[in-house]
């Protein structure tokens, strides 16, 4: 599977490590943007990306990040859908108790593609029985 991806700075996603699921991704700054604790703030990356259709890209925190600084994504995990051909921003948050400065080009994300099924929604009034049932969070112990 291939992406086509344009770069307002020449530098494109890459993996890091030969066994490495996701690719990292760098800030596109003409200056540096500091996140308080607390605070958000949507990164530009400068790419714009074309993906196949049946496929999606995931944009993940990247982990060294995340525990080291307290930088997650405001999301969780974003999504960018094959039709969407705007620039790729990255929404930060800043968890830490310091804070963050990103600058121009620093590795402030990982994106993963990821195949997809569109589901058929099919309206029903009963649902069958399973052994779980209605039971949610908590409910098997510990």
């Amino acid at each position: 599977m291939k992406i086509r991806i344009k770069s307002l700075s020449g530098v494109l996603p890459q993996y890091e490590t030969a066994g490495a699921a996701g690719m990292d991704i760098r800030a596109y700054l003409d200056e540096p943007v500091t996140i308080n604790p607390g605070e958000r703030a949507l990164v530009p990356t400068g790419l714009f990306m074309e993906i196949p259709e049946g496929y999606e890209v995931q944009i993940r925190a990247r982990s060294g990040l995340a525990i080291k600084k307290g930088i997650g994504l405001v999301n969780g995990i974003g999504t960018i859908d094959s039709d969407y051909r705007g620039e790729v921003k990255v929404p930060l948050i800043n968890w830490g108790q310091e804070p963050f400065t990103v600058s121009n080009g620093e590795r402030i994300a990982q994106m993963v593609a990821a195949a997809y099924i569109k589901a058929e929604i099919e309206p029903a009034e009963e649902l069958s029985e399973t052994e779980r049932g209605a039971g949610g969070f908590g409910h098997t112990g510990v």
